[in-house]
């Protein structure tokens, strides 16, 4: 009876902490089946709608007059649902804009505190409710040529953060990124940079609800204020490169460096300024119809039960077709360290003038 409590209060109790480390990391996890299937490398290479989340600049590259995407993902068996859609639109030929919004979340989980009557005893099923625990992203993008340097192009987004646990807290945020791309021959140069005003999330609570829960776990505990939780800047740089190959078979190679500032984490270089989390990927198409793609990117050293460390990897990948503005992708990765645990990624776009 009491297990919702136990999945309720890490987040509600989470909310009175303003610390800014893995602050919004929803917004971390990835979207669209060609970007996870690759390990989550698109910062320079991005070209349909999703640039929209991986890199703003890149919307200028959709091949198309209008750019329309949709992705659903289930991880972790099914439990956290991600889902993603997005519309991107030229201007004029220097500029485009796009709209997309994200939504992670946990649904109908049962609210099972007032099934027994603590009065006479006796059990209330009808008292059960259901409720989610969802986090949202509005982004509205804009991306122009540069007027400076040839195949540069620069883009930001403007976003909206929702957060909700059921009815016993709500957050709202807003943020801004600023991106960068760079076409040289077969070379293509990204860079991102994520929260660069410091996204703040205002958190309220619900006092009735939570004074109810914490009675029946801990009477004397203090309830939670309403709080800022804030997300400092993260800066991924991206290279990669188009190898031609035969029989109409093209090779991408690319690679991203993840810059976090919020303190050292378990990434292969760390400071006390910033860490690092290098990110590799290949992209292997005939005739730009048929995609296999491949990533690597988490890599972790892991402390075994042995007492020696070890250095463990996320694999992901990934197949697509693309034909007559249609593209559809499928991801494949392993997102926990069991690996007996995997996810897939589905995502669909299309392309029309």
């Amino acid at each position: 009876m009491l297990s919702v409590i136990f999945i309720l209060f890490p987040f509600v109790l989470f909310a009175q902490i303003s610390a800014p480390k893995y602050s919004n990391e929803f917004l971390n996890i990835g979207i669209g089946g060609r970007a996870l299937g690759m390990g989550n490398v698109q910062v320079g290479i991005t070209d349909d709608a999703t640039a929209s989340y991986w890199n703003p600049a890149g919307l200028l590259r959709v091949k198309n007059k209008y750019n329309l995407a949709l992705m659903h993902a289930e991880l972790f068996a099914g439990i956290v649902k991600n889902d993603f859609a997005a519309f991107a639109l030229p201007l004029d030929t220097n500029s485009t804009l796009g709209f997309s919004v994200v939504r992670s979340g946990v649904d109908d989980i049962a609210d099972t505190r007032r099934l027994k009557n603590h009065e006479y005893g006796y059990y209330q099923y009808d008292s059960i409710r259901f409720f989610s625990v969802a986090d949202y992203a509005f982004l509205i993008s804009y991306a122009r040529k540069s007027n400076v340097m040839k195949g540069l192009s620069l883009g930001a987004n403007a976003k909206i953060i929702y957060r909700n646990v059921g009815a016993f807290a709500t957050a709202w945020g807003f943020g801004l990124d600023a991106g960068a791309q760079l076409q040289r021959q077969k070379w293509q140069f990204g860079l991102m940079a994520r929260d660069i005003t410091t996204t703040f999330n205002a958190w309220s609570h619900n006092p009735d609800e939570i004074k109810y829960t914490q009675l029946l776990v801990d009477s004397t505990a203090a309830l939670p204020k309403n709080t800022i939780e804030i997300t400092l800047p993260r800066l991924i740089l991206g290279v990669a490169r188009t190898i031609s190959l035969p029989k109409k078979f093209l090779l991408l190679l690319a690679t991203d460096l993840d810059f976090t500032f919020d303190g050292q984490r378990n990434v292969l270089f760390k400071t006390k300024l910033f860490s690092v989390d290098p990110k590799l990927a290949l992209e292997l198409s005939y005739n730009q119809l048929v995609f296999v793609r491949a990533g690597m990117n988490n890599l972790q050293q892991i402390k075994e039960f042995d007492g020696q460390n070890s250095w463990q990897f996320q694999p992901n990948f990934g197949v697509g077709v693309a034909t007559n503005g249609l593209r559809l992708d499928l991801a494949l990765s392993k997102i926990a360290d069991n690996a007996n645990v995997s996810s897939i990624m589905v995502s669909l776009g299309y392309a029309f003038d």
